[in-house]
């Protein structure tokens, strides 16, 4: 990966985002950016009751990845490449599915006043796997907060997701079948990933 590079990973909750971010800068001598959800003290309520907390939980979000993105300008990471498990650009595709009214008009106009300072990736890995899979998931690494998160929800999520997806043409986009792929268990799909990133291609579809 070429010196300055910022590669983001996106996909729905239980992907393998981070995973894949944290291993991907270690075999490319690149910074790392990671969300980290356990900070957002709202969450947890938000799962319980979404309705009632989904302004808070997502203004939360929008600062920390606003604050992440600002760290990521102004410090020396740029120099040996970034690699990111979330894209900032995609912070309104969850705000939408949960806020409406004056609330969601609230939200647009803080993400329009934050989004024009975050840099555009190079490149994005997209994530996709089923429901059922990303249920086990979440389920497998049991945190606290993700107890109550509702199954309806994360299939909204991942439509979502999907949906984004199909359009995307701002960047160069590796869209990997987290389901079909093993990117943990199985060397050669960790492989075939890192060559589609170093290959530049507009469109690579895994497996």
């Amino acid at each position: 990966m070429r010196a300055g590079r910022y590669v983001a990973i996106e996909g729905p909750i239980g992907v393998g985002k981070t995973t894949l971010a944290s291993r991907l800068a270690a075999d490319l001598n690149a910074g790392v950016l990671a969300e980290d959800p356990d900070e957002n003290p709202f969450l947890a309520d938000f799962y319980d009751n979404p309705r009632g907390h989904a302004l808070s939980a997502q203004l939360f979000f929008l600062l920390q990845r606003a604050r992440q993105v600002d760290s990521l300008r102004q410090s020396d990471l740029f120099g040996g490449g970034c690699v990111a498990d979330f894209m900032f650009d995609k912070d309104p595709l969850f705000a939408r599915l949960t806020l409406s009214g004056d609330e969601l008009a609230l939200y647009e106009d803080i993400y329009a006043r934050l989004a024009w300072q975050a840099p555009r990736p190079d490149c994005v890995i997209y994530l996709d796997a089923s429901v059922d899979t990303l249920m086990a998931r979440i389920a497998q690494r049991g945190r606290p907060a993700e107890a109550h998160l509702e199954r309806a929800y994360l299939a909204g999520v991942v439509a979502a997701y999907r949906d984004y997806f199909a359009g995307y043409s701002v960047t160069p986009i590796v869209r990997v079948n987290a389901e079909a792929m093993d990117l943990v268990g199985r060397e050669a799909d960790y492989q075939a990933v890192l060559a589609a990133i170093e290959e530049d291609r507009a469109v690579q579809a895994l497996p």
